[in-house]
């Protein structure tokens, strides 16, 4: 008996080929042999051990057979990897009469996609024992028949096939038959009746022989049929044909009606006994005689039935040709018809396995479906390419023959292309090729590679001071194209370590939705800017991220009234101010001087007169707030209440006021006020004692190098020398040219801060009331000047220089203004320093190149 798993063929090469195979398919001829009707769970092949599988991976890589039909007769142990059989496989009925039988087999794995190739061969059985087609066979033969001639008999008929189809034919014993066996080019056996003696009809009028059939099976199986001999009487010649057997072909495509070939056979004999009549012998399969049609007079075999070269590529069969004597005389002759094959069959696809899901991650490479290709017609009509459309990201790669795998052929991109309608074209090489198509659907699945984005690298938000918390400054709207969690968006703020001011005391964000919001109120006096970064991050795995810059800039409101910083008084109380007696049109009075917390138009100040006893005797700068005579002043004039107000402009604009008491003064004895008197300071006043302070401390150290080389200077070829205060103050003295008529005028004392804060200096100094003027601010920010009085000269005295006439201040000029002379200073670049309207000591100044 056969022994299951007895045996394994495996093509030459095949451990080379399973190495240089990456196609998707893995290549290797094996074939297991089984016998037909093997039972279930009968052991056909180990598939894991000869595809060189791990067991342990084989259902986490569902390794399973393909095809609908094979899976109903086999299927996989995924402990063992074994291949059994899943229902009994009857030969016959697969395979019909062909000698071999040959089940192709395919295994599909995943992760990766890969498929393997495998036969089974279902070997025969002799289950089935020859049968004839009729249990009783007639012959009928004349008495005058020659010794040695032979009567063609029907076959019988085996479903097995090989060894165990028929082997051999026995006749029963008999004194006037044998039996002779003729083998057809198939290998089919055809037994014939040889008459060995004479026969004579008034001795012996008919025989009842037993034919037996044999088949090659062990033990062998057999069939019987009676074969009955009629013996008639004398007819003393038979038909002969032309030739003993004919062959003919003829396309398959053949219309019914078609006269395929005439036979034509002569009997000598006269009368009814040369009459011939055509017929299929009696052993012609019904198959034959409903595909054709023989006239039987004249011949002629015409085609009444459809061919089908796929189903039967030639058909084989005897016509007889029987005269009218009596008895009736026979002869026979072989015919085979070969069908052409015609390319009438368009090409079948069929897809054994697909992923239906790619990521777009995916290598170049990577499989998508594995592709079966059939085409039944033969030779180039049977011949199969696949094409697909040049441009997809796809490509087409054979393995086997018929046997396609369709790979990746660049990189995905879900967001350019979600999924791909993939028209897969089979087809054939005959004339007209004949083409089938088919659509595979392949959805692109998303994999996180993009990060979120802005629609801008950085935000200018501008936000009015004095917003409402909670009010909504800006929206931070990112995208990003990937789908799912990978396109959830969260924001989050991010902030320097390093800076001072934190931004999360100023806003909140909406982790949502990137709303950023106003937690409190902005000053602008307190914060002009504001810079954070905004992070938009994803949820894919890793998660990705980018990030934005946002500059809020706060925008200033008229919502600070100007302040006055000289002359200095309480709130609701007058400031005094003195005036020589007889001064003329154009004395300066005083110089009010404000400041505005506020920026831009909203701090430009302007001073105005709106209140004085007498409106025409004095005026006021409009921009500088300096206060003068419009007239000579008499010397009788009593005190005059001058109110002045100082306004922005703003919209709408603020002002305050200060109000002045002016009186005629005997001894103006000047008077510079101590600038180290402290008093408690008022609330506001301690933000510009803090600027002050700042300012002054920074200016020091600016200002130190240019002063270490002015006193070097000074060394070398001051008049006068370094002078030192007992207030701690150093001054030098250095050499000009002097005008002539210099002036007397009173001191001061001017700090000039080289910084951008409202306050851009210090003047310190004035009459002997207390109230200082100050000096319009230079644009030189980094210039520093100082002027103090030695000593101050009594009343009505010529007020002198502390120096020699040829030691003059740096940089200053004298000018004659009207009665009352004025000093102008001048820098290097000739920038305007400022007015001092007073007997000038000495100077210093530290200067710097622009």
């Amino acid at each position: 008996m056969f022994s299951v798993g007895s045996w394994v063929e495996i093509c030459w090469g095949a451990p080379l080929l399973f190495l240089i195979c990456h196609l998707g398919y893995v290549c290797g001829q094996i074939r297991y042999p089984v016998p037909e009707e093997s039972q279930e769970g009968t052991f056909v092949g180990n598939v894991a051990q000869d595809f060189l599988l791990d067991t342990e991976s084989l259902s986490a890589r569902r390794l399973q057979v393909a095809g609908e039909v094979n899976q109903r007769h086999f299927r996989v142990d995924l402990d063992s990897g074994a291949l059994l059989i899943k229902n009994p496989i009857d030969r016959e009925a697969l395979c019909g009469l062909s000698a071999s039988c040959i089940v192709p087999l395919e295994f599909v794995t995943e992760g990766p996609l890969e498929m393997y190739r495998a036969e089974v061969e279902i070997v025969d059985v002799n289950d089935h024992a020859p049968r004839f087609p009729r249990q009783q066979l007639d012959l009928e033969i004349g008495e005058a028949a020659p010794p040695g001639q032979r009567f063609p008999l029907e076959k019988a008929q085996d479903a097995d096939v090989g060894s165990n189809s028929i082997s051999s034919y026995r006749l029963s014993s008999n004194e006037h038959f044998a039996l002779d066996v003729k083998k057809r080019s198939d290998g089919s056996l055809v037994p014939e009746l040889l008459l060995e003696k004479p026969l004579d009809r008034e001795k012996q009028s008919d025989y009842r022989l037993v034919l037996t059939a044999v088949d090659g099976g062990n033990p062998p199986r057999s069939g019987t049929a009676e074969l009955r001999v009629s013996v008639l009487d004398v007819n003393d010649n038979a038909p002969a044909f032309q030739q003993s057997s004919y062959r003919i072909s003829v396309l398959e495509s053949a219309p019914a009606g078609m006269l395929l070939i005439q036979l034509n056979a002569s009997d000598p004999d006269l009368g009814p006994s040369g009459n011939i009549t055509f017929s299929f012998s009696g052993h012609t399969p019904d198959r034959v005689r409903n595909l054709f049609s023989l006239h039987p007079t004249t011949g002629k075999l015409t085609l009444q039935g459809p061919l089908d070269f796929e189903s039967e590529n030639y058909y084989e069969f005897d016509i007889r040709a029987r005269d009218g004597g009596s008895p009736a005389m026979e002869q026979h002759c072989s015919l085979r018809v070969d069908l052409l094959d015609v390319n009438d069959n368009a090409p079948h696809i069929t897809v054994t396995s697909e992923l239906g899901t790619l990521p777009e991650s995916a290598e170049p490479g990577t499989v998508v479906a594995l592709i079966s290709v059939q085409d039944p017609d033969s030779g180039s009509n049977g011949d199969v390419s696949l094409r697909i459309p040049d441009h997809l990201p796809f490509a087409l790669k054979s393995a086997f023959r018929n046997q396609f795998s369709l790979v990746t052929a660049g990189p995905l991109d879900r967001e350019a292309k979600s999924s791909y309608d993939i028209m897969v074209t089979a087809s054939d090489a005959g004339n007209p090729p004949l083409s089938t198509q088919r659509t595979i659907f392949l959805n692109i699945s998303d994999v996180n590679d993009n990060p979120p984005s802005f629609f801008q690298r950085s935000h200018e938000v501008f936000v009015p001071e004095n917003n409402r918390p909670g009010d909504l400054l800006c929206s931070l709207a990112a995208s990003d194209p990937d789908s799912g969690l990978n396109a959830l968006i969260s924001y989050s703020l991010l902030e320097p370590r390093n800076r001072d001011v934190s931004a999360s005391s100023f806003i909140s964000l909406n982790p949502q939705t990137g709303a950023v919001h106003a937690t409190r109120s902005f000053d602008y006096e307190q914060t002009q800017t504001l810079q954070f970064e905004v992070q938009a991050r994803d949820r894919g795995n890793p998660p990705l991220s980018s990030t934005v810059t946002v500059r809020l800039f706060v925008l200033d409101l008229n919502d600070n009234a100007p302040a006055v910083l000289r002359p200095r008084a309480r709130p609701g109380s007058l400031c005094p101010q003195a005036l020589p007696p007889s001064v003329g049109a154009g004395h300066l009075v005083t110089k009010v001087t404000a400041v505005d917390l506020d920026s831009g138009y909203n701090a430009w100040v302007s001073y105005q007169l709106l209140e004085a006893p007498d409106p025409s005797l004095f005026a006021v700068s409009r921009y500088a707030g300096e206060v003068r005579t419009a007239v000579p002043i008499p010397a009788d004039l009593p005190p005059q209440k001058l109110v002045i107000v100082v306004k922005d402009s703003g919209s709408p604009p603020l002002s305050t006021s200060v109000t002045l008491l002016v009186s005629l003064e005997e001894d103006t004895h000047p008077v510079v006020p101590d600038l180290r008197e402290s008093s408690a300071p008022r609330e506001g006043e301690s933000r510009l004692t803090l600027y002050l302070a700042v300012s002054l401390v920074a200016i020091c150290f600016v200002s130190f190098g240019s002063f270490v080389a002015l006193l070097s200077k000074c060394l070398r070829g001051a008049a006068c020398g370094v002078t030192c205060f007992p207030a701690g103050t150093c001054a030098c003295l250095t050499r000009s040219r002097r005008r002539e008529g210099l002036p007397p005028s009173s001191g001061i004392l001017r700090i000039q801060l080289g910084s951008d804060d409202p306050i851009k200096f210090v003047d310190v100094g004035g009459h002997s009331h207390g109230c200082t003027p100050l000096a319009s601010a230079p644009t030189r920010s980094d210039s520093f000047m100082m002027v103090k009085s030695p000593s101050a000269p009594m009343a009505g005295e010529p007020v002198r220089p502390s120096c020699p006439p040829s030691d003059l201040l740096y940089g200053l000029e004298v000018r004659p203004l009207q009665a009352q002379p004025t000093l102008e200073g001048y820098s290097d670049a000739g920038i305007w320093l400022g007015h001092v309207p007073a007997t000038v000591g000495f100077s210093t100044r530290a200067h710097s190149e622009w």
